[in-house]
């Protein structure tokens, strides 16, 4: 199995190589993110797991496309939202969605 950094820096070539990342706006690639994020909701809802793995991948290649466009990397990104999150407190609502406490 290839490592996430591989796999990483496998996109990024691949964004450039199609002008995405040179190109590419912001609010064009968050609106490509909201589409693959779309399609992982409709695969969840009929528990297609082929779909949902496939829409996971698609929203990854949409965020790493977004973080060259941003000059950041995602890991970059996952350990500032993790500083965020680490010490919040709150509990899951009936739909499973966690509620953090104000």
């Amino acid at each position: 199995m290839k490592t996430f950094t591989y796999l990483e820096n496998h996109v990024e070539i691949w964004g450039y190589a199609r002008g995405i990342i040179q190109n590419g706006k912001p609010l064009g690639q968050a609106k490509k993110t909201l589409e693959e994020t779309n399609e992982l909701i409709a695969a969840i809802a009929l528990d297609d797991r082929e779909e949902i793995i496939d829409a996971i991948g698609d929203i990854l290649v949409t965020l790493i496309m977004q973080c060259a466009i941003q000059k950041v990397t995602l890991t970059e990104c996952l350990e500032h939202a993790y500083e965020q999150i680490k010490d919040r407190k709150g509990y899951l609502n009936a739909e499973g969605i966690f509620v953090k406490e104000s």
